[in-house]
C-alpha cells in the first residue's frame, strides 16, 4: 500500500520511495528497515500488475535507477485496500498483549521491573511523537500527520494501562505466587 501511494503521487525509482518513507516519518507504519523489503514488495507489484516501469534513467556516477508508475488496477487495488484497512478493524496479534497473557512466567518484581522500563520506553516515544507532531503542524497539513495522532494516542492509551498495571502490581492488588 505504502509503495503504491507513492508511486501514485509521481512515478519514482525505489530508492526515492524508501527515502519519502523515511523522510516523512512513514518507517514508524511501515517496515522498511531493510532495502530488499522494498525491492521484494516491487516484484510482487509488477507482477501482479499494480506498477509498470517508466523507464530507466542514470544520473552521474550513480547507478541505473528504474522508474515505476502506478497502473489502472494499481490504483483501483489500492483504492480497495485503503477502504478495506479503514473500514474494517483488523484481528491483530501484537506482542504486548501476549507477555500480558502469560505474566505469571516472571516473578512479580521481574514483571514490575520489565514494566517499569516499558514506561520509560513509552514516555520517550510520547515525547518523540508530541515533536514530530509540533514540527509537522509548521509545514504539514493535518490529513499527513493523522497516522502520528493515531500513534499518540495509542501509545498514550497504553501508557496510561501500564502505570495502573504498576500501581497495582506495587500495591498487591495483582500478585501471584506460581510460575508457569
Amino acid at each position: 500500500m505504502a509503495l503504491l501511494c507513492l508511486v501514485a503521487e509521481e512515478p519514482m525509482h525505489a530508492y526515492r520511495m524508501q527515502q519519502l518513507i523515511k523522510e516523512r516519518h512513514k518507517d514508524d507504519v511501515v517496515n522498511v528497515a531493510q532495502r530488499n523489503s522494498v525491492y521484494q514488495t516491487i516484484e510482487r507489484l509488477l507482477r501482479d500488475g499494480l506498477i509498470a516501469v517508466r523507464g530507466t534513467s542514470r544520473e552521474e556516477n550513480r547507478p541505473e535507477r528504474t522508474v515505476y508508475e502506478l497502473t489502472g488496477t494499481g490504483r483501483e487495488t489500492l483504492k480497495q485496500w485503503m477502504r478495506t484497512m479503514l473500514s474494517t478493524p483488523a484481528r491483530e496479534f501484537p506482542e504486548f498483549p501476549a507477555a500480558l497473557a502469560f505474566l505469571p512466567g516472571l516473578e512479580p518484581g521481574e514483571a514490575l521491573a520489565a514494566l517499569r522500563e516499558r514506561l520509560n520506553s513509552l514516555e520517550a516515544r510520547l515525547s518523540t511523537l508530541d515533536g514530530e507532531l509540533a514540527e509537522g503542524r509548521t509545514f504539514l497539513p493535518r490529513v499527513f500527520l493523522v497516522e502520528t495522532e493515531y500513534q499518540r494516542a495509542v501509545v498514550e492509551a497504553e501508557l496510561g494501562y501500564v502505570r495502573a498495571l504498576v500501581d497495582d502490581l506495587r500495591a498487591g492488588e495483582v500478585t501471584w505466587d506460581f510460575r508457569f
